[in-house]
């Protein structure tokens, strides 16, 4: 079972990681309930958005924490990989929710630009502007994390998004400071939404990509199946498949047919090697036959 031990090394790793999740919540929650009273106090659509927003970031890492800790759980019973794909669930459930929230905004945004409500500007820059520190900090705290994870990766996202979020608030801010025109705060919500929605179909288009058993990015598999069938006393290389258990964990399964007269345990052993050391695939399941040796003809 060679997928026990790729869980265990990374442990230490995966700790920091759930710690450096737990900081950047932490900074999350706490300026998100700030941006929420001064976005209803002042009624600016760009704020409340920048708050739904760290709300879906909060979620995301929460969500993102939980995953991280089942999938170290070790495979037993029913669930024979683990719970590596708890991680891969959390990323859909975050592209999902952003979805959603970037299309309420629009809605709500377009909406304001028709009848913009009076929105004063001071608060909506200093609450933005104290977002972009909050957001570069957890931003920090998060890339030493481990990225490879799709999970982790999601939750990055979420903050990069609410970086941009937050820039154009200010923006909005000083427009509004400078020229009074107010229907920059429901523009600077439709800049925050385009954004969302961008990072929503990344995430999907990743995690939908594992649900639906697709091999990894980056594996080649028509040039992986070539490789496999060119090695020395190959004769046919059929039902190759390539998937994704979770995030960095590729597995492989195969059936080849060799010569007669070849040695099928060494042919399976140079095969392994090959997609180890050439495709990084460690989880092979291949199943090795003599061709034409094992079939019986059964003359009526």
């Amino acid at each position: 079972m060679n997928h026990h031990h790729a869980g265990h090394s990374h442990g230490v790793s995966a700790d920091a990681d759930q710690r450096k999740l737990a900081i950047a919540l932490g900074l999350i929650l706490g300026f998100m309930a700030a941006e929420v009273a001064v976005g209803v106090l002042t009624s600016s659509l760009a704020l409340l958005s920048d708050a739904a927003h760290m709300l879906t970031d909060a979620a995301a890492i929460g969500l993102a924490l939980i995953a991280a800790r089942l999938a170290q759980r070790p495979a037993r019973g029913a669930m024979t990989y683990g719970l590596g794909r708890a991680e891969i669930l959390s990323a859909q459930f975050n592209g999902a929710t952003l979805l959603v929230l970037g299309l309420l905004i629009v809605y709500e945004g377009v909406r304001r630009l028709v009848e913009p409500p009076d929105v004063p500007g001071t608060p909506l820059l200093v609450v933005a502007l104290a977002g972009i520190v909050v957001n570069l900090v957890a931003a920090r705290v998060l890339a030493g994390a481990e990225r490879r994870s799709l999970n982790v990766e999601g939750a990055f996202q979420h903050i990069l998004t609410d970086l941009a979020a937050f820039i154009a608030t200010a923006v909005a801010g000083v427009v509004i400071l400078a020229t009074g025109w107010v229907r920059a705060d429901g523009i600077a919500a439709l800049a925050v939404a385009a954004i969302m929605l961008r990072s929503a179909y990344g995430l999907l288009k990743a995690s939908g990509r594992v649900f639906l058993e697709a091999a990894p990015v980056g594996v080649d598999v028509p040039a992986l199946g070539r490789a496999m069938a060119a090695q020395a006393g190959v004769t046919e290389v059929h039902d190759l498949h390539v998937w994704e258990v979770t995030s960095g964990f590729p597995a492989l399964s195969a059936h080849v047919l060799v010569g007669a007269r070849q040695n099928c345990h060494d042919t399976r052993r140079a095969l392994e090697r090959l997609l180890h050391e050439e495709f990084a695939i460690e989880h092979t399941t291949l199943q090795v036959d003599h061709e034409g040796g094992d079939l019986l003809h059964i003359e009526m």
